[in-house]
């Protein structure tokens, strides 16, 4: 056995390298259901307000994704707007691709100006929405985020967010998604975007929506801006 193994061992060693290069035209079908809420009779474009629901909305009752939500105020939002609101599968997070192009879809099939489509989302929504304004900074003219978890990916591209108009919303006894995550996110983005705004709620817990989206100053922030 001794004789057997060192006449093979040689031809263990021998090994061939191959370069070339792989190409293939892969498909992927995205599928999302979504809610738009589109003003009737008016005259020319209308801005796009985003919103992203959290986790417990999630599922295929699209009636589910106007709870929490800038639906809840539209009495307060003063011009015409339109307001798309898609639905997360259950048991899974956002696939903001599959968003991205949900919007880029909306704009072509309707009268949306493209200079003022905005962005927001709460909880996994929030991270959303921070996900989604990182990796398509052109696309929006303002993003806010509420109670959202951060995660490594977007500290690493954190100068991604380096000209965006972007307020983060968190409160400030938080036990669900700990303030922590709006704090260290703002710390890093603040240096490189002064105009970034953290803005914590003391004494709201992980419902810190109701804070925010009840404010009107929110709507008038958010609207007054254009790309």
């Amino acid at each position: 056995m001794k004789y057997l193994f060192l006449l093979l061992l040689p031809f263990l060693y021998n090994a061939q390298e191959v370069k070339a290069e792989f190409k293939k035209e892969i498909k992927v079908e995205k599928n999302i259901s979504y809610v738009l809420d589109y003003p009737q009779n008016v005259k020319g474009k209308v801005p796009l307000i985003v919103f992203l629901h959290g986790s417990g909305e999630r599922g295929n009752n699209l009636e589910m994704v106007k709870a929490h939500s800038p639906f809840t105020y539209k009495n307060l939002i003063k011009e015409p707007v339109a307001i798309l609101a898609p639905q997360c599968p259950e048991n899974t997070w956002w696939d903001t691709q599959a968003i991205y192009f949900l919007i880029q879809e909306i704009v072509q099939k309707y009268k949306i100006d493209a200079s003022r489509i905005y962005l927001t989302g709460l909880s996994m929504g929030g991270w959303g929405t921070l996900k989604l304004a990182g990796e398509h900074p052109e696309m929006f003219a303002a993003v806010a985020s509420v109670c959202a978890p951060t995660d490594r990916v977007m500290l690493a591209n954190i100068h991604n967010y380096k000209e965006m108009n972007l307020k983060i919303y968190h409160g400030g006894m938080d036990d669900v998604v700990l303030p922590e995550n709006a704090f260290n996110f703002w710390m890093q983005v603040h240096p490189i975007n002064p105009k970034a705004e953290l803005i914590i709620f003391p004494n709201d817990n992980h419902n810190s929506w109701d804070s925010t989206y009840s404010n009107p100053a929110f709507y008038e922030w958010m609207l007054s801006l254009k790309k």
